[in-house]
């Protein structure tokens, strides 16, 4: 066993030969020959308050490994937990210096330190707070989204579509305003999307006319997905994989991935949660290192995430991380965005047809035409027979902001859905 003793003049590390049976003496000897600090001027704690100043202790002193005899398996210490130790200023120059261990030289590279190969370690911590303030749902869009996964996946499949809206550049808060279902196959565990590239673009040039942008990913949990044998976990290893590899794809900082969950309570009513989460920047740079495994078994415990080298997570040297370490939580609330719903929602298993469009407008023929349109699903339909380099922002643009359409794309709208 690995052990890091931190003092105020660094951290060394000392190996434990057994240590089921090695005591607090034994460790103390090992500080002694690895440290050069001799056992009587030693203290050792597993408090790191023992290097703290004397004048900023304002909590009792730190309890001290102080009894030789006691049992090292009594401290529930582990591969890579610190140990931290206290001595006097002159303490470790009154001993020699430890016997040089033997480096490779020339040809054979160069020495290294303790210092470099602790500076070389992946350090996995939590990240405290958030690169996106809040995410605001357009009600409708979220609505209709989670409604079709409630009356006809009945929640028993995922379910995943890409967030588009905007990005308050001084309060960093996302508005999204649109959601895009790519064709894709859910089951109780795995949402796979089947990306068109084509459709895709569409997408994205319907977003620029819209002054919008692709901002994040939102994705049902099945009510009978894979639980693990410690119980429930907010982000399966999958989804953490996913998540994460489409925020590293995404290209801003504010992206934002969402969570649609049916609650069952005690009295077997649901009560359907949204809830909105960034993937931390450690995780987005494992991913982008290639240090997050891809390859995930049916076996694997999905609350956990392997890693393909060895990183320090909460203190210990570890190949598997917890997915909570990944998971910043963000604030979520809706509003009344600038597009209307109505028009049918690509990809889910019944095409749309162009009769869908007439029903549409005829639905709608008591408002201006610009209004008719103005819904995301519904000019994607259209997109399809429009130059996407320029007649797809342009109609978007008058969308964007409600101006007259002109006649040309009325013409061509009125005659698809006269086809």
């Amino acid at each position: 066993m690995i052990l890091r003793i931190r003092s105020r003049d660094g951290t060394d590390r000392i190996t434990v030969p057994d240590p089921a049976a090695a005591t607090v003496g034994d460790l103390q000897r090992l500080v002694a020959a690895r440290v050069t600090v001799p056992v009587p001027l030693q203290r050792l704690s597993l408090d790191p308050a023992l290097l703290l100043p004397a004048s900023a202790a304002a909590a009792p002193p730190p309890a001290l490994l102080s009894n030789p005899a006691a049992p090292l398996s009594s401290l529930r210490l582990s591969n890579g937990s610190f140990v931290y130790l206290s001595y006097p200023p002159d303490a470790r120059s009154s001993q020699p210096p430890p016997p040089r261990a033997l480096n490779p030289a020339g040809s054979f590279g160069k020495k290294m330190t303790m210092d470099d190969l602790i500076a070389r370690q992946i350090r996995v911590t939590r990240q405290e707070a958030p690169l996106c303030a809040a995410a605001s749902f357009d009600r409708d869009a979220a609505n209709a989204f989670q409604l079709y996964v409630a009356e006809s996946l009945a929640f028993a499949a995922k379910r995943a579509g890409f967030l588009y809206g905007r990005v308050d550049a001084e309060t960093k808060q996302v508005f999204v305003d649109f959601i895009y279902e790519p064709p894709q196959v859910g089951t109780e565990d795995v949402v796979q999307l089947m990306r068109d590239a084509q459709e895709e673009a569409r997408v994205d040039a319907i977003a620029e006319g819209l002054g919008m942008r692709r901002v994040g990913l939102v994705f049902t949990q099945a009510v009978g997905r894979k639980t693990s044998e410690t119980g429930e976990y907010t982000m399966s290893n999958r989804e953490v994989l996913q998540a994460t590899e489409l925020q590293a794809e995404g290209g801003i900082p504010e992206w934002v991935t969402a969570i649609v969950k049916l609650e069952v309570g005690d009295d077997g009513s649901g009560d359907v949660h949204f809830e909105a989460f960034q993937m931390s920047e450690t995780c987005v740079k494992l991913f982008k290192d290639g240090v997050l495994e891809t390859e995930i078994g049916d076996k694997d415990d999905p609350r956990l995430s392997k890693m393909r080298k060895e990183v320090v997570a909460g203190g210990k040297d570890t190949m598997e991380v917890d997915n909570d370490f990944f998971l910043v939580p963000v604030k979520i609330s809706d509003h009344q965005g600038p597009l209307s719903m109505g028009f049918p929602i690509e990809n889910r298993g019944n095409p749309v047809t162009m009769s869908a469009l007439r029903s549409h407008l005829d639905r709608t023929k008591h408002l201006p035409f610009v209004k008719r349109i103005s819904d995301f699903h519904l000019l994607l339909q259209v997109a399809a027979f429009l130059d996407i380099k320029s007649d797809v922002p342009a109609l978007a643009a008058c969308v964007k902001n409600q101006h007259v359409v002109p006649e040309g794309y009325q013409l061509l709208i009125e005659s698809l859905a006269g086809a």
